[in-house]
């Protein structure tokens, strides 16, 4: 009698999302479009949110996503049970979380905040979800425009005033303004083929190299 072999499910082929992601509060708008393996957690998601927008990974950062019928709320960052106050969402650890377990679809979006001082807010919004080409390396930022704001510019309102501050040789911070940012700054400038991604693996060492084990991000990188 011959037996049958057994079937081996095939393993199922790699996914890209294409993410667009919105600076609010900031006209005209900073806007990037990244794709990024449909393996990604939230904080590798960070780490190509924070590279392609020409932000520098200097502050604290989250998600906020929400979902169900009954719009349940959720949060991913970095917990500091510490600093919660009583009522406050319970912040997971991003690291821990698939972004392909929250962004099931199309159309799904997360408000992304960086620099709870400074207050920056992106919308983050899943905009196609296409088998991985291959011999196309991802994380990838395939289109944008502007440059990000400087950190530490004091959020969109100060941003606002920076520019303002630049564009008039006569005012009387224009001077300061200008030796801050290291003797020039063009808020149109923005070109997607000098996007240069960390590994998020990398990024997350760095951040937490003494942290316990417990902590460590969602595979090994």
């Amino acid at each position: 009698m011959r037996v049958p072999r057994k079937k081996i499910p095939r393993r199922p082929a790699p996914w890209t999302f294409e993410f667009l992601i919105t600076l609010l509060d900031v006209a005209p708008p900073v806007w990037r479009r990244i794709r990024v393996p449909e393996r990604y957690s939230f904080w590798d998601l960070h780490v190509a949110i924070q590279d392609a927008m020409g932000w520098l990974d200097y502050h604290l950062h989250s998600f906020r996503m929400t979902r169900g019928a009954r719009r349940t709320r959720k949060e991913f960052g970095i917990p500091d049970d510490d600093d919660r106050w009583p009522g406050m969402p319970v912040t997971l650890a991003d690291w821990e979380v698939p972004i392909a377990a929250w962004f099931t679809s199309p159309g799904h979006e997360a408000l992304y905040t960086y620099d709870f001082g400074d207050d920056w807010r992106h919308v983050v919004r899943l905009e196609a979800v296409a088998p991985a080409e291959r011999g196309v390396k991802v994380p990838r930022c395939v289109d944008g425009a502007r440059a990000c704001p400087p950190e530490d510019v004091g959020g969109p309102f100060g941003y606002e005033g920076f520019l303002e501050a630049l564009r008039d040789p006569r005012h009387e911070e224009h001077k300061s303004y200008l030796e801050w940012v290291g003797g020039s700054f063009d808020p149109e400038r923005f070109d997607a083929s000098k996007v240069k991604f960390w590994d998020p693996g990398t990024r997350w060492r760095k951040a937490f190299g003494g942290a316990s084990s417990r902590a460590a991000p969602m595979r090994p990188p």
